[in-house]
């Protein structure tokens, strides 16, 4: 059974502190939240300056620095969103299968490699960010982080409650095929090996657990 610690841990969805009415526009710190949250993502946050924000969301950089402190600041509550998208996909693996750490990751992976290997994606944000920031003190290094700590705790976690030998051995495994993935899938993009992440993962945890037992028992001479 799984341990109770494997429970997947809650987190708000991302952007949910700053909801709005349908029939109200974005206020000018939601507008450039979201567009830097597109910016960053795709070009990179040392590469988008703090003009073409502003630009591109339709504000004053006073309205920026009235909501964040310094680009660096805006960086982290970015990778802040992206912290809570990731949690929230996560979860939603997790609390559709309650109980069932192996078909909680299998859920989340399967789909990880379905969305890897699409046009446009561009591995995890907050890899990406550690990969662009090296210095231990900058806080968008921070929030990532963070964030891989907590995720390298909760895969040893899942891999305790799937009964694994080592589980912290098959949770760094695991660890390594999820950042393996958020890499190649930038440079090979559609048909390349993160398409493959669920069913390596499945092997991992098959040579370090076992394979999943058949559902139904088998009959005499079967």
């Amino acid at each position: 059974m799984a341990s109770k610690s494997t429970v997947a841990r809650k987190r708000p969805a991302a952007g949910a502190a700053d909801a709005q009415s349908p029939d109200k526009p974005l206020l000018a710190a939601d507008r450039i939240r979201r567009t830097a949250r597109e910016m960053f993502y795709r070009d990179g946050i040392r590469a988008v300056g703090v003009d073409a924000i502003v630009t591109q969301a339709g504000v004053t950089k006073p309205s920026l620095y009235r909501s964040f402190a310094s680009k660096d600041e805006l960086a982290a509550a970015y990778l802040r969103d992206y912290d809570a998208e990731f949690w929230g996909r996560f979860n939603a693996a997790c609390d559709a299968h309650p109980g069932d750490p192996r078909a909680q990751l299998m859920a989340y992976l399967t789909g990880l490699s379905q969305r890897a290997v699409q046009a446009g994606y561009r591995g995890c944000g907050l890899t990406n960010a550690a990969v662009e920031y090296p210095e231990d003190p900058h806080p968008a290094r921070a929030v990532a982080v963070e964030h891989k700590v907590e995720l390298r705790r909760r895969l040893a976690d899942m891999a305790r409650g799937m009964g694994a030998t080592d589980p912290q051995a098959l949770g760094d495994g695991l660890l390594l095929l999820l950042e393996g993935a958020f890499v190649s899938s930038q440079l090979f993009h559609e048909g390349g090996p993160a398409g493959q992440l669920a069913q390596a993962a499945g092997r991992l945890i098959d040579a370090w657990v076992g394979p999943t037992p058949d559902v139904a028992p088998r009959r005499a001479g079967d």
